[in-house]
């Protein structure tokens, strides 16, 4: 055979065993094959809700509806003094720094360096006199640059988590503000509540000392024994007793509601809510399951699905590819002098192809903790809907029951009022004994108590119910949908 054919023979056969051995080895690259995540979010129908669209609706600033001006202030000062809130701003800033980082990272690099550097020259190196054994300048100025080629979307999905992130930080911030006027106005009524509970007992207070007053006129004209006077005298002292307790429990809740807007704890030591004009506006009867999607919260659990889906391809992508394209211009040589020169000119361009192979199962790994990571945000997704549904139908049931338990309580307090002032008509008249009229102002006081309850209760419920409901929440950008 000729020496010739022979040669190409040999080619032949070098490149048949090179394709062999790409084919080897790309047949052994790491591979992310058989991990999946399992977890699956839950839909509207799971929950029993309808889809339809419903024509409820929560206003944003729900609260200026409510007719009191105070009430209204006290949220919007909260809503912007509140340091709670600044550092949820400043987690959405943090989240939106790291976008602008990841959206950085997938541009054109370039740097400049230039180094010089006096060295001694071995003279028993590789480098022939003159330059071995003498000392000499080295200078390098260089420029250079480099882009990645996204093929297999790794930077892609990595900016699109980033971004999911960073919107529900935005989310997060919503929620928190939502939560925060529901607080503020919640303290606002319990507030209201214990003053009109003070107001109710201090009528008890003059109610009793008018009845002490009779007790005396009776016992001096021996109608009535010492027994009754000394029983209307140790009503005084708890009547007292009870005043001093709501007081401290006035204070305190007013201490609390300066706190909530960022307040000194003296600023509101005047602050008087009047329950009865505070004008809640309609609520939805049931539970209506396209505004529950658009709570604050189940919008953030939603945005870190998505972060985490991303998150998972981002993690598939590294088992591909990179690929690179750098090039670098700029001058080198021996001696400042002769740095400018066109022969110290250098300059190269060139791909880069990253491929992994066997990295011990380091890819995998990362490839399970995102999946791990995305089972995890879809279960914290369920239950944020779970809990959003259950919030939302215990604050219906509850509005519900309390206004009829208004309706029954308001016949039950005109029947003690009149119970009350026929007791004290008979006991004037001698035609019934101390106690009997003392029973009848007991209940009647419990009334009042129940009453005041009862229209506190009811605009708890419906701060809840706005608060359920998302507070007026509506995301700027739609989340994804998962089905």
């Amino acid at each position: 055979m000729k020496p010739d054919h022979l040669s190409s023979t040999a080619r032949r056969l070098g490149a048949s065993a090179l394709g062999c051995g790409l084919v080897v080895l790309l047949s052994a690259c790491a591979s992310s094959a058989g991990i999946q995540p399992v977890a699956r979010p839950l839909a509207a129908a799971d929950l029993g809700l309808a889809t339809a669209a419903s024509q409820a609706s929560v206003a944003a600033d729900w609260w200026q509806a409510w007719g009191d001006d105070t009430f209204s202030g006290l949220i919007a000062q909260a809503l912007q003094a509140q340091p709670s809130l600044k550092v949820a701003q400043a987690r959405l800033a943090r989240a939106q720094a790291a976008v602008d980082g990841e959206q950085a990272g997938n541009g054109l690099r370039v740097a400049g360096t230039a180094d010089i550097t006096r060295e001694h020259f071995s003279a028993n190196s590789i480098y022939p006199a003159p330059l071995g054994g003498s000392i000499r300048t080295l200078a390098n100025v260089q420029v250079a640059g480099s882009w990645e080629f996204d093929f297999f979307g790794r930077h892609r999905a990595a900016m699109d988590a980033a971004l999911g992130q960073a919107r529900a930080a935005g989310a997060d911030l919503q929620a928190a503000r939502n939560l925060l006027a529901s607080q503020v106005a919640q303290t606002y009524v319990q507030l209201g509540r214990l003053l009109a509970h003070r107001e109710v007992a201090q009528r008890s207070l003059v109610q009793r000392e008018q009845m002490l007053g009779l007790i005396r006129q009776r016992v001096d004209a021996g109608l009535d024994s010492r027994v009754e006077l000394r029983q209307g005298e140790g009503a005084l002292p708890d009547a007292r007793q009870q005043i001093e307790q709501l007081d401290e429990q006035i204070a305190l809740t007013r201490h609390a509601l300066a706190a909530l807007a960022a307040q000194p704890p003296d600023r509101l030591a005047s602050l008087a809510p009047d329950l009865n004009r505070l004008h809640a506006t309609a609520l939805p009867a049931s539970v209506p399951a396209d505004l529950l999607g658009r709570r604050a919260d189940v919008t953030a659990a939603r945005w870190r699905m998505e972060a985490a889906t991303q998150g998972v391809s981002a993690a598939q992508a590294q088992f591909y590819p990179n690929v690179n394209l750098s090039a670098f211009a700029g001058f080198s040589s021996i001696g400042l002098d002769r740095l400018v020169e066109s022969g110290s000119r250098q300059y190269g361009v060139g791909p880069a192809i990253r491929l992994p192979i066997f990295d011990s199962g380091a890819l995998r790994a990362n490839l399970h903790g995102r999946t791990a990571d995305l089972d995890a945000a879809v279960e914290s997704y369920n239950s944020a809907v779970l809990e959003a549904v259950r919030d939302a139908a215990d604050q219906i049931s509850s509005l519900q029951s309390v206004q009829r338990q208004q309706a029954e309580q308001a016949q039950a307090q005109a029947a003690a009022e009149s119970a009350h002032d026929i007791a004290l008509q008979r006991y004037r008249a001698g035609l019934s004994g101390h106690l009997t009229a003392l029973g009848a102002e007991t209940a009647l006081l419990n009334q009042r108590r129940q009453a005041v309850d009862l229209r506190a209760r009811d605009l708890s419920a419906r701060i809840g119910l706005v608060r359920a409901l998302g507070g007026g929440y509506t995301p700027d950008t739609p989340p994804p949908a998962h089905s």
